[in-house]
């Protein structure tokens, strides 16, 4: 696998920059057009036509996705690097979820349509791109076995390794995740409720695993949420929020 850049600090092992070679990354680059949205705003609405991929290059994306009743869960938090949208036919879909803008964002939206030019004049691109699509799936799959198999206390435990792994910096008391968090929002993230990740997260402080004031969350002891989905480390490729 090629890489188009060194890794950074905002660069993770299953960004779409970490598949393509140098040559292709300035490929897909040259047909983004460059879009600032600010927080609080949607990209798109959950039946909107799905015509255009969006590429973080500053700032985080929500992905949500609500029911009639209110319901509500995030599927992905997008960051710098990542790469989203459905990849279909250019016109007969529709998008799936919301996008809600985290934080200021500076995006590179393309055109369902460059990209399939893209792929057809460029087979080394199509290769390395349906690479990163296959890493996304696989990463989707994980997200769904933790939600399913691990009831919602494991479920929360492993989307904090995978918070700590996205946006976490390693400190002296533990892993401080970056992102500002509610109780609201990390329970849409596991399709529960507040009043169970409160009582969770008050279970946890108890045992001292981790540390939540003003809305950032340290991981104190990423051991005893390892222990909880099965004691093995998630593969680092796969590790996302």
């Amino acid at each position: 696998m090629q890489t188009a850049t060194k890794q950074t600090m905002t660069e993770r092992p299953y960004h779409i920059p970490q598949f393509l070679s140098s040559a292709n990354m300035e490929r897909l680059e040259k047909v983004m057009v460059l879009q600032r949205a600010s927080e609080g705003s949607h990209l798109f609405w959950e039946g909107d036509t799905a015509d255009k991929l969006y590429f973080v290059k500053k700032g985080a994306v929500k992905l949500m996705k609500s029911t009639e009743d209110g319901r509500s869960i995030i599927l992905q938090i997008a960051q710098a690097g990542d790469l989203f949208g459905e990849f279909g036919d250019p016109g007969a879909m529709s998008f799936g979820y919301d996008a809600v803008v985290l934080a200021e964002a500076t995006l590179g939206v393309i055109a369902l349509s460059d990209l399939e030019n893209l792929m057809r004049s460029s087979g080394d691109f199509a290769v390395e791109f349906v690479k990163w699509q296959s890493l996304m799936q696989r990463a989707a799959q994980t997200k769904l076995r933790d939600l399913l198999l691990y009831g919602k206390s494991g479920a929360l435990a492993a989307t904090l390794i995978r918070l700590a792994s996205s946006c976490g910096i390693r400190t002296e008391r533990g892993v401080r995740i970056s992102m500002r968090l509610t109780h609201t929002d990390l329970a849409h993230m596991i399709g529960s409720t507040r009043e169970s990740v409160n009582r969770l997260i008050s279970e946890y402080r108890a045992e001292g695993a981790l540390d939540f004031q003003k809305g950032y969350i340290t991981v104190k002891d990423e051991a005893f949420f390892k222990d909880m989905v099965g004691g093995t480390d998630i593969p680092l490729e796969l590790c996302r929020i």
